[in-house]
């Protein structure tokens, strides 16, 4: 993997942290790349090269929650983290996710619907393969990958937005629907 160069890194930093600024301050439409450009003190086409496009700003502020979120289900304490029954790391994984999405909505829904399929991308496959081997875990007989999307479909931006749910009533609906996915057929 290639070193970032020094100038490029502390560019990086200033865009992300004026993109942050923006979004606190304004909400997702202060987001515009001449906006950010402009806050950062770098140049319109320096953040183009870089990020690509307002989506790609969007993953860029979002990856850092995400490698969090990442880590302690890879590595953290239990339940959410190793240690913990399978089923406890599910349902604390779903709860965790439901906290991770309303941290950062409306960047979520910026990203997750930039192109057709622009939600299944690292993050949800990430997902969908620590789930289907939790749920696989628990329930042999279950098919866990198709269990993985109908626990993660409820947890779409646009969804979680259309339907105005709150944290609490979407961890509620996934305990329901956990209670059924992990359990043995008769």
């Amino acid at each position: 993997m290639t070193q970032e160069r020094a100038d490029a890194a502390r560019n990086r930093a200033k865009i992300l942290a004026a993109a942050a600024e923006l979004v606190a301050d304004k909400g997702i439409e202060g987001l515009g790349m001449a906006e950010v450009a402009a806050a950062s003190g770098v140049g319109v086409g320096t953040l183009y090269r870089r990020f690509g496009d307002r989506s790609g700003l969007a993953y860029a502020l979002i990856d850092a929650k995400e490698r969090e979120f990442q880590e302690s289900f890879l590595s953290g304490p239990p339940p959410l983290g190793p240690g913990a029954p399978s089923g406890e790391r599910v349902r604390a994984f779903l709860h965790g996710l439901v906290d991770r999405t309303f941290a950062q909505l409306d960047l979520l829904l910026m990203a997750e619907t930039a192109a057709p399929f622009a939600r299944f991308g690292g993050a949800y496959e990430a997902y969908h393969r620590h789930l289907s081997l939790l749920i696989a875990d628990v329930n042999p007989a279950a098919d866990a990958p198709f269990a993985a999307d109908a626990l993660l479909a409820p947890l779409a931006a646009n969804l979680v937005i259309h339907r105005a749910r709150r944290p609490a009533d979407l961890k509620s609906g996934l305990d329901e629907l956990l209670r059924g996915v992990l359990a043995s057929p008769p």
